[in-house]
């Protein structure tokens, strides 16, 4: 189930966190509200960050992805791929559509991915408007992380309250990675069950087994 989040939705649960009373809008003129606004980024960098967190199924996105004509690298993998500029982090890459088979001869570097073939299928994490930063789509275990994270972010600024920071900020029982692993488990219980490509000898094995089933089918039937 999705929710109807907004930047002021994240930022009064944050405040709610740190024990401060909520904001009516955007623009009202508090130090809470321009302490939430560095944190959030120019760029959205907060949300960046979550984003990268996990390989979230709301912002995962899959593309087929031609070699870059342009580039010839000189010695290792044939072919280098550019990284689309929505890309976050990298969830699968395969060598077909299906995602049956996985291509495990590739390296990441930076902007880019080298294989031995061309094209790949790629699953990404997305920081695309319509994927990863489409907060209308985000699972409310997502947004309540980001919430956390954001307080987190600004409690060292608002309170010198050991035991608020302790709540929010501890690495593991404090409320921000509390709510992580909640939005992790969350989103694992909501992904497809995968099934590992099969091996040569499991693949050996099933042939074999069909040409003993056709051999007997032919005996039966002679």
């Amino acid at each position: 189930m999705t929710t109807s989040t907004t930047q002021l939705n994240l930022y009064n649960d944050a405040l709610l966190i740190c024990g401060e009373r909520s904001l009516a809008s955007l623009t009202e003129e508090r130090e809470p509200r321009r302490l939430l606004d560095q944190a959030w980024g120019n760029n959205g960098s907060a949300i960046q960050f979550c984003l990268e967190q996990a390989p979230w199924n709301f912002a995962i996105r899959t593309q087929l992805i031609d070699n870059d004509p342009d580039a010839s690298p000189t010695f290792g993998l044939n072919y280098r791929f550019n990284k689309p500029a929505d890309w976050v982090s990298t969830a699968a890459v395969c060598q077909d559509e299906f995602f049956k088979v996985p291509l495990l001869n590739y390296f990441d570097e930076v902007d880019y991915w080298y294989a031995p073939l061309t094209p790949i299928y790629v699953r990404f994490v997305s920081n695309a408007t319509d994927y990863g930063l489409a907060m209308a789509r985000w699972p409310q275990t997502f947004a309540d992380y980001v919430s956390a994270h954001l307080a987190g972010k600004i409690i060292l600024k608002l309170t010198t309250d050991q035991a608020r920071r302790d709540y929010i900020l501890h690495p593991k029982d404090g409320l921000e990675a509390r709510r992580l692993l909640t939005a992790k488990n969350k989103n694992a219980l909501s992904t497809p069950t995968l099934f590992p490509a099969k091996g040569n000898w499991v693949k050996a094995r099933q042939t074999r087994g069909n040409q003993d089933l056709g051999n007997t089918q032919q005996l039966i039937g002679g």
